[in-house]
């Protein structure tokens, strides 16, 4: 029976270890909608994983720092999978997360 302790301090108590994402439902339908990860006892997660005993826990939503960071992050693995289904001979490079957003570098070998 995992007890959860929220960052406003509250706790809940559950009858069996739930993920980030239950969590979230449990508060309420617009945190789960918004939830893109969870910190359980300071460590980032994802969304999926679960809590499995007493832990100190937090959402992660869009509005975090963090939260953007992983956005982003994925956005940048999405563009480059779909650059790939359409240029299949493409060269991904890099594509780092920046304070503003996200970029990637493509070589595709010839003008698109």
């Amino acid at each position: 029976m995992p007890i959860v302790t929220l960052p406003d301090g509250s706790q809940r108590t559950f009858e069996a270890p739930l993920s980030i994402m239950q969590l979230a439902e449990s508060i309420g339908p617009g945190l789960a909608k918004a939830c893109v990860a969870g910190k359980i006892n300071g460590v980032l997660v994802d969304a999926a994983d679960m809590i499995e005993q007493d832990a100190d826990v937090s959402i992660i939503t869009a509005r975090d720092e963090e939260g953007l960071e992983i956005i982003r992050h994925s956005c940048a693995h999405l563009i480059g999978h779909a650059v790939k289904q359409l240029y299949p001979d493409a060269k991904m490079a890099i594509g780092p997360v920046i304070d503003d957003g996200f970029y990637y570098d493509i070589d595709f070998g010839k003008s698109v």
